[in-house]
């Protein structure tokens, strides 16, 4: 979902970063005419850019803008319906602007445009971070050792933890907040988004919304969540890719429970003994030698946070993140069942949530 960012502005392709899809393009000249007048940081913007689009997203759209002497990166809203209250650009924005004194990862914003006559939506741009996005595998000439992958891995947890220990008041943020309540919205809430983006061709889900409306623990606590966290989100130091420089993608960002969080978070994350089915799905490297298991990835967590689970037991929060993954895919796979976007890699997304489904089923009958 996020940008994939390379080396040095202009300085060859950037992985990730392909040609821009018909119905996604704007009108370059503009936009760039806009930034050179609202950039906080005009520096580098003169001229009009070589515009690229990232192709791993399937939420907000992300391009890469490159001027001859700097790269920056553009987030703007997809085409077609969607979610309400989904695709907030000033939202996103704003919340980075305020995370980014307490919480270093956070990229540096350059300018929000606010005016849908430029592109016709609200839109923002940051700088590009440089460093290295993992994908499906982790990419041989890192010469990542075992023990370099778990110190990667640890690393990801550890920023996490960091991001649920900001304080939100003293960042600004506490008004993201709902109050006491949080799963109990999260659970109403994503089961209406998926009763609305259902299609004829995907199962009702229902006997697992019934479970998680019956099973809710009550909150353990009121931290940022990012709800999105997942390693193709994080960038890696050039230089020492155990390092993590950058969290992206905060377009789910709020304050909320910090385990429905880590249960989103580990949706994404398949094991090495996983089934082929659920192993087909994957698109980070979770299954890598020196990559800890779903459960020790818990443990840690917990430990390094002071946490304990409720009666209701990790299986709620596992669940959970599965249901809510399958909503997203949904979602999107409604727009392409719809014929609102022509993204083909979005018809395989049907499969996804019907094996979702069986998995969600699976663990309420252990």
């Amino acid at each position: 979902m996020s940008p994939t960012p390379g080396s040095g502005a202009g300085s060859g392709a950037v992985p990730g970063a392909g040609a821009v899809r018909a119905e996604d393009a704007f009108d370059v000249e503009r936009v760039a005419s806009w930034l050179r007048s609202a950039g906080a940081d005009p520096r580098g913007l003169n001229g009009i850019p070589e515009v690229r689009q990232f192709t791993g997203g399937v939420s907000n759209l992300t391009y890469l803008l490159r001027y001859a002497d700097r790269d920056v990166i553009l987030r703007r809203p997809p085409v077609g319906t969607k979610a309400k209250g989904a695709h907030d650009m000033v939202r996103e924005h704003d919340l980075q602007v305020a995370l980014a004194p307490v919480f270093p990862p956070v990229p540096t914003m350059v300018a929000l445009c606010r005016d849908e006559d430029v592109l016709g939506a609200p839109f923002y741009v940051m700088e590009r971070v440089v460093g290295t996005i993992l994908r499906t595998d982790i990419p041989p000439e890192l010469g990542l050792s075992r023990g370099d992958v778990e110190r990667l891995c640890r690393g990801a947890v550890q920023t996490l933890v960091q991001l649920h220990d900001v304080d939100v008041t003293m960042a600004g943020l506490a008004h993201l907040g709902r109050g006491d309540g949080y799963v109990g919205r999260q659970v109403a809430g994503w089961s209406a988004r998926y009763r609305a983006a259902r299609t004829p061709d995907v199962g009702s889900f229902e006997p697992v919304m019934a479970w998680l409306e019956a099973s809710q623990p009550a909150d353990v606590g009121r931290v940022l969540v990012h709800n999105d966290f997942r390693f193709d989100n994080l960038v890696l130091a050039e230089g020492d890719p155990t390092r993590i420089v950058g969290v992206l993608d905060w377009e789910l960002a709020t304050v909320g429970d910090p385990l429905m969080d880590l249960g989103s978070a580990l949706a994404y994350w398949v094991q090495a003994d996983d089934d082929p089915v659920f192993q087909a799905f994957r698109r980070q490297p979770t299954n890598a030698d020196g990559m800890l298991t779903r459960s020790e990835v818990v443990s840690t967590y917990l430990q390094a946070r002071g946490l304990v689970l409720p009666a209701v037991g990790w299986a709620f929060y596992e669940v959970f993140g599965l249901f809510r993954l399958a909503v997203i895919a949904q979602q999107v796979y409604y727009r392409f069942f719809h014929g609102q976007t022509t993204n083909p890699a979005f018809g395989s997304f049907q499969a996804a949530v019907n094996h979702l489904e069986r998995r969600c089923t699976t663990i309420l009958e252990r």
